[in-house]
Parts: structure tokens; C-alpha cells; sequence
């Protein structure tokens, strides 16, 4: 089908976008946007929150998978945000399981989860899964019919770490960088997270 066709069909493309804090989630929303700007938050009676309340409910760590935020600049998708699973309480897991399973029930073909994205940090802290990323069912969205990407993030900390690794070495710098990019797709094909 031709996009024209699709965006008849498809309303709004909607998106629940799993990650720790700082794994770069809002830069790939952001990226997939065309835009720089903040996305406008809604919760699930299409009120409008306030970003500094919203930012702030996003340091102590509270979100709602219920909001739905959208960007000005592309409104036909809707993003669902979800901080991950850090705290890995059993709460939480059934709150965003019982919200796939119910969004995937949605007779509105634009109400429902379209597709998730898992996002892995690759920098320092995020290298491996957490007890409570292991612990995600991914059965309850397959068994719903979403699909289900993951994208691992902030790849440039991989660089980083071959080009100290390597300085420390005493290699050149100018072959430190000839060889850094060979070096952090090995450190990823050879890491923790595949």
C-alpha cells in the first residue's frame, strides 16, 4: 500500500516506547518527527498536562502509559512512554500488560498499540538488561499482534570506550580513529546484550 493509502486507513499510528531514563527515547521520537520541539502530552481524557508537571512526574520516576504525546510538527503519530521496568514492581508489569492486552482489544483501528519499541542503552549503566527488562513478557504484545523492535541506543558510548580503550594502548590517534568503528561493532556483537 502507498503511504496516501495508509494514512486513511491509519488515523494515527500509535507507539508505546519502552526505556530507562536517558536511553534516548525522546531523541529517536524527536528524529522520526522532523523536529527539535517538545512533544505536547495529553492524558487519557485528551487534557492537556502542563510539561513542568510533566517533566517533573518524569524525575520522580511516575508516568502514565495512558498519556499520549504527540508532536505538533507530525500529528499523525501518538507516542505512549513507558520509563521501563528499573523498579521491576509487580504493579507495574501488570498495569502495562493489562494496557497492551486492553489497546490491542480497541475496535478503533487508530485506538490500538500499533507497534513497541524496546529501547537498550548502550552506554555505561545500560550495557546489560536490568532484572526487570528480563523479567518483561514480550508474550502478552505477541500474543496480541504487536510487533515489537528493539532498538539499542546511545551506540556512540561504544565509540568512547574503544577510543580511551585504545589511546590508553598508546595507539596514534589518527589510527584510533581508523579503528574505532570497527572496535564498537565487535564490543556490541560481542556484549552482554545479544
Amino acid at each position: 500500500m502507498d503511504p496516501p493509502t495508509l494514512r486513511k486507513i491509519f488515523e494515527r499510528f500509535r507507539i508505546l516506547i519502552i526505556g530507562r531514563a536517558n536511553a534516548g527515547k525522546t531523541t529517536i521520537l524527536q528524529r522520526v518527527c522532523k523536529t527539535q520541539e517538545d512533544p505536547d502530552i495529553h492524558d487519557s481524557a485528551k487534557t492537556k498536562i502542563d510539561p513542568a508537571v510533566s517533566m517533573a512526574s518524569r524525575e520522580r520516576g511516575v508516568y502514565d502509559i495512558e498519556n499520549e504525546m504527540v508532536f505538533r510538527s507530525n500529528p499523525g503519530f501518538v507516542f505512549h512512554d513507558l520509563r521501563g521496568f528499573e523498579a521491576g514492581g509487580h504493579s507495574e508489569f501488570d498495569k502495562v500488560n493489562d494496557s497492551i492486552a486492553r489497546r490491542s482489544q480497541e475496535k478503533r483501528l487508530s485506538d490500538r498499540i500499533h507497534i513497541i519499541w524496546y529501547c537498550i542503552p548502550m552506554d555505561e549503566d545500560g550495557r546489560s538488561f536490568t532484572n526487570g527488562e528480563n523479567k518483561f513478557s514480550l508474550s502478552v504484545a505477541l500474543e496480541a499482534g504487536i510487533p515489537v523492535i528493539v532498538l539499542f541506543t546511545n551506540f556512540d558510548a561504544l565509540y568512547d570506550d574503544e577510543f580511551a580503550e585504545l589511546i590508553s594502548q598508546g595507539v596514534s590517534r589518527k589510527d584510533t580513529e581508523a579503528l574505532v568503528p570497527q572496535r564498537a561493532k565487535g564490543a556490541f556483537a560481542n556484549g552482554p546484550q545479544l
